[in-house]
């Protein structure tokens, strides 16, 4: 009887000595896993962080192009009171030509009236 005793115990021993082999195993499994995990979320953070970056530098690109849009900006609203200056100059140019216009009709008139007179005391003579 202890021979069948004897097998039986060894049999059990042998599978004791199995599952802390396979809760070993497994456990090892998981803290590989929980590794991985981490080491893939370690390379997700690096990536946003890098697209971060990359959009501050775009976000800079951007309020540096605003800027001179700003500038560009003030630029014309320069050039356009320049034109407006301008503008106004050539309508006072017109008037005074328009002036000029009037004053010449006006000695048109006198020499007109000088010339028959001239041609009545002409006539007359």
């Amino acid at each position: 009887m202890m021979l069948l005793t004897e097998g039986w115990l060894e049999k059990y021993a042998k599978k004791l000595v199995g599952k802390t082999e396979v809760e070993d195993a497994l456990k090892k499994l998981d803290k590989l896993t929980q590794e991985e995990a981490r080491m893939v979320a370690a390379q997700n953070l690096k990536a946003t962080h890098t697209v971060d970056e990359r959009v501050k530098g775009v976000m800079n690109t951007v309020e540096a192009i605003d800027n001179k849009m700003v500038r560009v900006d003030d630029l014309v609203v320069g050039v356009n009171d320049r034109v407006v200056d301008v503008d106004n100059r050539v309508a006072a140019v017109d008037d005074q030509v328009a002036n000029v216009n009037e004053r010449v009709v006006a000695v048109d008139d006198r020499v007109r009236v000088v010339d028959n007179n001239i041609m009545r005391v002409i006539a007359g003579a």
